[in-house]
């Protein structure tokens, strides 16, 4: 009896710790509920823009689609890195570790760069949060959503630094994995919004 426990706990320490931890699910609950908050705000996007019709630009015209759709590549790219990052520490990759972070890091910044670039460019044109319902909304959502990038970069700077310093090993990286899944939400949540804000107006004719 004694002979069979021990090999069960041999077992158990070679494949690590089963199950999720209680951090692993307090990061999915935390996300959970950020993703309720973009629910809601997409859902009262579609619902000003069906209560208001067609929105247009004081020009009349509609929101330009080529930059902001090489800039969701951008982002989407950005998930590359920061797999390779959590997936070099889980190996005990600290090398791999500090060049997925930092790829992450400089893309999510281009992505920033990207969206302040597009602002400027519909303030010039008179659209700004104060234009109608179309403004707000607009803003209110691609805002909130670039507030979200900005923690995430800010968040794998972090990473990035602790990294460097070593703090991080291939049992002890939990900071890497929930930034990871953090910065894979806010990929997906951008995909949603640019379908909703800049794809379904192309679809509605």
């Amino acid at each position: 009896m004694s002979s069979a426990h021990g090999e069960q706990v041999s077992i158990l320490e070679e494949g690590g710790e089963v199950g999720h931890s209680i951090n692993w699910w307090g990061m999915i609950f935390f996300i959970s509920s950020e993703a309720l908050i973009f629910a809601n705000l997409i859902a009262a996007y579609l619902y000003l823009e069906i209560r208001n019709g067609s929105w247009t630009l004081p020009s009349g015209g509609h929101l330009e689609i080529l930059y902001p759709a090489i800039n969701t590549g951008i982002l989407l790219l950005s998930s590359l890195p920061i797999r390779y990052a959590g997936a070099s520490i889980a190996k005990g990759n600290k090398n791999g570790l500090v060049l997925g972070l930092l790829g992450t890091i400089i893309m999510g910044v281009i992505f920033l760069g990207g969206q302040l670039y597009e602002y400027s460019g519909l303030f010039s044109q008179g659209f700004t949060i104060q234009y109608k319902t179309f403004g707000s909304a607009f803003f209110t959502l691609t805002g909130f959503h670039g507030l979200h990038v900005t923690i995430g970069v800010l968040f794998l700077l972090i990473c990035l630094i602790r990294a460097l310093r070593g703090d991080f090993s291939k049992h002890k990286h939990f900071a890497v994995e929930a930034g990871e899944m953090y910065w894979h939400f806010v990929d997906l949540v951008w995909v949603v919004v640019f379908s909703t804000v800049y794809l379904l107006p192309l679809l509605r004719g």
